[in-house]
């Protein structure tokens, strides 16, 4: 990471990292700032392809190892594999980033129970599971945990009823979990990313374009003027900022979010 003066040192050399939802998007971001800083990192999703695949370009381009998970982080299952997975390839853990989520947007009343519970079974009960899970190895060394949660904690939206409900539950339990942190000495914060440019936005732009029989450019740039921001967000961003977070640079950085939304959330939180 670069420092007003030149290369920052973030500390963060052989530490060990798990970062959940890690074989795309935000997630792998997050992963390669992590190695790029020095840390081994284990990145667990659902798709071994994606994984593997993502863990070599990382490895080769670091220097750092980069162990793979797969694992349907829905069930505690998956989530005691990933626990599993880690014992067996490093022994301890120094931090835990919960990233994998994603909910289904839609019409209130065509959104049905299965629905809901499929959003809140992978972005929060994953979260609090590994949390939980980890949470030994974390105390015992003086660990980080960010939980990347998105802005739509604090801007609810008739149409993403879901991803907002499992969001502003993901932002309580952050919080309270910092608070256990004090005590246990566990840095909690999150983080909230708006509008990024992952593949599943680029998939929606193209839905819009095709749709509306307009180019791909137009629907981007409408969206970032009904954004109010300069340009939509990249998944560096994200991870850069996580990175930072995770070092001990940010240890009085404590039990907050950080928003990365270029300022299109309007308010004081």
């Amino acid at each position: 990471m670069m420092g007003a003066f030149g290369p920052m040192d973030l500390e963060l050399r052989d530490k060990v990292a798990v970062v959940s939802g890690g074989s795309r998007g935000i997630g792998r971001s997050i992963a390669r700032s992590l190695a790029l800083e020095g840390c081994d990192c284990l990145i667990a999703s659902r798709t071994a392809a994606d994984l593997q695949a993502t863990a070599e370009t990382i490895s080769a381009e670091s220097g750092r190892r980069i162990e793979t998970c797969p694992a349907d982080l829905r069930t505690v299952d998956g989530c005691e594999k990933v626990h599993g997975a880690i014992e067996r390839s490093f022994g301890r853990l120094d931090i835990l980033i919960n990233n994998a989520g994603a909910t289904k947007r839609g019409k209130f009343l065509e959104l049905d129970d299965a629905t809901w519970e499929d959003g809140f079974a992978l972005k929060f009960y994953a979260c609090v599971r590994l949390s939980r899970l980890f949470w030994p190895m974390l105390t015992a060394s003086k660990g980080v945990v960010a939980n990347v949660i998105g802005g739509a904690a604090r801007t609810p939206a008739r149409e993403f009823m879901i991803g907002g409900s499992v969001n502003s539950a993901m932002a309580n339990f952050t919080k309270a979990l910092a608070d256990q942190g004090l005590q246990d000495d566990v840095n909690v914060n999150a983080v909230y990313p708006g509008l990024t440019q992952t593949d599943r936005a680029n998939e929606r732009f193209r839905a819009a374009a095709q749709a509306e029989g307009v180019s791909l450019e137009e629907v981007r740039e409408r969206t970032r003027l009904a954004e109010g921001v300069r340009r939509i967000g990249l998944p560096e961003d994200v991870g850069d900022l996580v990175a930072y977070l995770c070092s001990p640079k940010a240890r009085h950085v404590h039990g907050t979010a950080v928003g990365v939304d270029g300022g299109s959330t309007a308010g004081l939180h």
